[in-house]
C-alpha cells in the first residue's frame, strides 16, 4: 500500500488558453511533488487521450481518460453556478479515475496542476498514519516568476491544493459508472465542501502545523484569473483603506530564498512518460 497518492487532474486540452504554458506549469508541479523527503508516494496525472504531457519522474504514471471539453469552462453566457458546476463535475470524474488507478493508497492529496507543496508533506503523514487528514490553512500565495510569497492564513479557501485525506472516508465505488455527479461534485470536484461534510460525519481533518502549499497566481493560463500580490493585496482602494491589514500582509512577505526553492520547488531527474 502507498502512503499517499498525490492526483493532478488535467483540463481537456481544447479547454486549456495555452497549452504550452500549462505543460510549463505541470512540470514544475510535478518538480515540487518529487521532491518529498519521504520516498512513499506516488503521482498520478489524469489527463485525455493525446494530451502532450512533460517528461515525468519516478513515481509518476499518466492516467489517460477520454471525457469531452467542458463546455462552460469559460462564463461566457452561464451563469456562475452553472460555469461552478460543470467545473466541479469536470474535475471530479478526472480526480475520481485517478484515484480508482490507486484505491489501495491510504492517504490521496488533490493538487491544482500548477501549483507547489512542501517537501515535508508525506513525511508529517507517515508520522501521523491514524490521522483523517488535513486541511492546509496556512500557505503562500506566489506570482508566477516572482520573488516574493505572502503567507496565506485561509488557504484552504483560496487553493485546491489544500487537502489531504484518508482514502477510506471518500467512499470510493468500486467502478466509475456507480459514482453520482453530485456525490463527484461535492467530495471530489470541490476543496470548499468537503472538510465540512467530513466534520458532520463525525470524522473532522485536522490543521497541518506548517505551511503546506504555495497557490500560483498571476500567470496567462489561469482560469481563476487571480490579480498578483500587489495588485490584490496592497495596490487597491480596498487594501489602502484598511492600513492594519495591508501591514499585516507586508509582515507576511518573504524573499522566494535557498530554503523555500528547496522546500516547494525542488528539481529532480525526469524520464518520458509514456
Amino acid at each position: 500500500m502507498t502512503l499517499v497518492t498525490f492526483i493532478i487532474p488535467v483540463r481537456h486540452q481544447d479547454n486549456a488558453r495555452d497549452w504550452s504554458r500549462l505543460k510549463a506549469n505541470l512540470a514544475q508541479t510535478v518538480r515540487s511533488i518529487s521532491s518529498q523527503t519521504n520516498d512513499d508516494w506516488r503521482g498520478i496525472i489524469v489527463a485525455n487521450e493525446g494530451a502532450d504531457l512533460p517528461n515525468l519522474p519516478e513515481r509518476f504514471s499518466a492516467e489517460r481518460v477520454t471525457f469531452p471539453p467542458n463546455d462552460a469552462h469559460e462564463r461566457g453566457g452561464a451563469s456562475k453556478e452553472d460555469f461552478y458546476d460543470a467545473f466541479r463535475v469536470d474535475k471530479g470524474r478526472r480526480v475520481l479515475k485517478g484515484m480508482l488507478r490507486a484505491r489501495d493508497s491510504r492517504f490521496f492529496m488533490i493538487v491544482d496542476d500548477d501549483d507547489f507543496v512542501s517537501a515535508r508533506l508525506v513525511q508529517h503523514v507517515s508520522e501521523n498514519r491514524n490521522a483523517n487528514g488535513w486541511t492546509i490553512d496556512r500557505g503562500y500565495v506566489w506570482d508566477d516568476g516572482g520573488k516574493l510569497l505572502l503567507g496565506y492564513d485561509d488557504f484552504n479557501h483560496l487553493c485546491g491544493t489544500s487537502l489531504i485525506i484518508r482514502s477510506d472516508l471518500y467512499g470510493l465505488p468500486d467502478r466509475y459508472e456507480d459514482a453520482s455527479p453530485d456525490w463527484m461534485k461535492s467530495m471530489l470536484g470541490s476543496h470548499i465542501r468537503i472538510a465540512d461534510i467530513l466534520a458532520e460525519r463525525g470524522t473532522p481533518l485536522a490543521t497541518l502545523p506548517f505551511r503546506g502549499a504555495v497557490y500560483r497566481v498571476a500567470h496567462a493560463g489561469s482560469h481563476s484569473r487571480t490579480p498578483g500580490i500587489m495588485a490584490k493585496y496592497f495596490l487597491n482602494w480596498g487594501a489602502l483603506k484598511r492600513p492594519r491589514r495591508l501591514l499585516r500582509n507586508a509582515s507576511r512577505l518573504r524573499l522566494v530564498g535557498e530554503a523555500a526553492k528547496r522546500e516547494f520547488f525542488g528539481k529532480t531527474a525526469v524520464r518520458r512518460d509514456t
